[in-house]
């Protein structure tokens, strides 16, 4: 049984940090895979923050515009784990950020639960 499962998350003040991580099981080599954090806000789609590719395609990472520059993106081979360091942080961050790990030689996908994280003075 694959399980995607977020923990990092919490209220921090504007200007703040935290890391969080996306720990996979049920999946031996996360880094052949695609994965993503993609966060929403209270009354507003999903949306794409960050994703990292497959080592074998260079383990580019690309961001929305919003959090380049604070953000970065990687993955912990050892834990199976990908990791969102999030730095400067601002009210606009707040919202659920949720992982997610794409298979395309499978043709499946998979979520975690999410975490919520609260910018606020």
């Amino acid at each position: 049984q694959v399980q995607l499962v977020e923990s990092g998350g919490g209220l921090v003040q504007p200007g703040g940090s935290l890391r969080l991580s996306c720990v996979v099981s049920g999946i031996a080599n996360i880094g052949r895979h695609a994965m993503a954090w993609y966060r929403q806000a209270p009354g507003k789609q999903r949306e794409l923050v960050a994703n990292i590719g497959s080592r074998t395609s260079g383990s580019t990472a690309n961001y929305v515009d919003s959090v380049k520059g604070r953000f970065t993106i990687s993955r912990d081979i050892a834990k199976n784990s990908m990791i969102l360091l999030m730095n400067s942080l601002t009210p606009e961050d707040t919202a659920v950020y949720y992982c997610k790990l794409d298979r395309f030689d499978y043709g499946d996908a998979y979520w975690g639960q999410g975490t919520q994280v609260t910018v606020s003075s």
